[in-house]
C-alpha cells in the first residue's frame, strides 16, 4: 500500500499484512524539491511509477526487500522525458505491463513502453480533460471531459509483442453534459460514470464491439451535486457505486439506482480517490493528509439482494443452498454493524 504525501514531498509505503496493528511499520520515500500528484504500482510490485508535480516528470522506484519479504528500501531508476506542459490528471500501468499512460488536463494523452519510450501521442479532442484512466484487464484507455460522451480505445499489440496502435472500441452515451470521472468494474464487464447533468450511468460493457455490438445503460441515478466535481468508485460486483460528495461519501445501488447511506465529514477538505478492495468489502477514500477506510455495508444488503433475484429462476439444488448461505453470511455481518434486513 502506498500514499504520497503533498506537503512533505514524500512517498510512504506500508505493507497491508502490518495495517491491524496499531503501530505498523513503513517507509518513507522523500522526493527532493518536489511532489507527486499520481501513483502507481507496477504489475509485479517489484517497482512503483509516480508522476512528479513541479518538474512534470514521470520516476520509476524500484523497490528493494528484505529477506522475509517486506520493503527494505525504494530508489529511483528511470527518469522519463518531459512530454507535457500541462497538469497531469491521469496516470497508471496497464495490469498487463505492456504499456503506460499519462494524460494531461487539456487534450494530450500519451501511451508508453515501461521504458520511456513514446509509443503514442494521442488527441482527446475534449478541450479540458477531466480524468483518464486504464481498465484493469489492460486493454483499454478512456478519458472524460466536456464531451457529454465517452470514447473507450482498445491499446492494441501485434502477436510478437510490439505496440501496433490505438483504435476506437465503442462509446457511452446518453449523458447531456460533460463527464466528470468514469470507473470500470474489474472484469470491464460494467463501467460506471458520472455526469455535470446531475446523474450517473452504469452501462453493460460486455460486449463483441468489433462486430458493431454497442454497451447499453443498465441504470441511471442521481447524486447530490456541490460546486466540486465528484469522483467515483465502483464495487468488484459493480453492485454498488460510492460517489464522493466533497467530505461526504454516497453509497448507491446501481440495480435500483437508490441512496442507500450517506458517511459524512470524513474531511475537512474535498476527497481526491476512492477505491474498493478486491472483495468489496471496503472502500478506501483519500483525502487531506490521511487515508481512511469505510466498510462496505450496502454491498451486503445488495448481495442479499442479488441472491435472493437469483432464488426466484429455475436453480440447482446445490445453488440454492450456496445462495441461501450466503444470505445468511451477510444477514450475520449486518447484525454485527447494528443493521438488519
Amino acid at each position: 500500500m502506498v500514499r504520497f504525501d503533498h506537503s512533505h514531498g514524500s512517498i510512504i509505503l506500508w505493507d497491508i499484512r502490518d495495517l491491524n496493528v496499531k503501530d505498523h511499520k513503513n517507509i518513507r520515500v522523500n522526493i527532493p524539491f518536489d511532489h507527486a500528484s499520481h501513483i502507481a504500482w507496477s504489475p509485479d510490485s517489484k517497482a512503483f511509477v509516480i508522476h512528479t508535480v513541479q518538474e512534470n516528470h514521470i520516476q520509476v522506484y524500484k523497490i528493494e526487500k528484505k529477506k522475509d519479504g517486506t520493503i527494505g528500501a525504494a530508489h529511483p531508476m528511470i527518469t522519463f522525458d518531459k512530454a507535457h506542459e500541462d497538469d497531469v490528471i491521469g496516470f497508471g500501468i496497464s495490469s498487463n505491463g505492456k504499456f503506460m499512460m499519462s494524460c494531461s488536463s487539456k487534450t494530450d494523452m500519451i501511451i508508453w513502453d515501461l521504458k520511456g519510450q513514446q509509443l503514442e501521442r494521442l488527441d482527446t479532442y475534449l478541450m479540458h480533460t477531466h480524468t483518464a484512466k486504464i481498465s484493469p484487464c489492460g486493454r483499454f484507455v478512456v478519458a472524460t471531459g466536456f464531451s457529454p460522451d465517452v470514447k473507450i480505445m482498445e491499446v492494441c499489440f501485434k502477436k510478437t509483442g510490439e505496440y501496433n496502435q490505438v483504435t476506437k472500441a465503442y462509446e457511452l452515451t446518453g449523458h447531456t453534459s460533460g463527464v466528470y470521472d468514469v470507473v470500470f468494474a474489474v472484469d470491464t464487464s460494467h463501467i460506471a460514470t458520472i455526469s455535470k447533468d446531475g446523474t450517473w450511468k452504469i452501462y453493460h460493457t460486455r460486449i463483441e464491439y468489433s462486430r458493431g455490438e454497442s454497451p447499453h445503460v443498465l441504470k441511471t441515478g442521481s447524486y447530490t451535486q456541490t460546486a466540486n466535481p465528484p469522483k467515483i468508485a465502483l464495487s468488484p460486483n459493480a453492485e454498488v457505486l460510492a460517489v464522493s460528495n466533497d467530505s461526504n461519501v454516497e453509497f448507491y445501488d446501481t440495480y435500483t439506482g437508490e441512496l442507500y447511506d450517506t458517511v459524512e465529514n470524513l474531511y475537512t477538505g474535498l476527497i481526491n480517490y476512492m477505491l474498493f478492495d478486491a472483495a468489496g468489502k471496503y472502500l478506501f477514500v483519500c483525502g487531506d493528509r490521511a487515508i481512511r477506510i469505510l466498510h462496505n455495508v450496502c454491498g451486503y444488503y445488495t448481495t442479499i439482494n442479488s441472491c435472493r433475484r437469483l432464488l426466484t429462476s429455475k436453480q440447482t439444488l446445490a445453488t440454492q443452498e450456496r445462495l441461501n448461505n450466503t444470505i445468511l453470511e451477510c444477514k450475520k455481518t449486518l447484525e454485527k454493524f447494528g443493521k438488519k434486513y
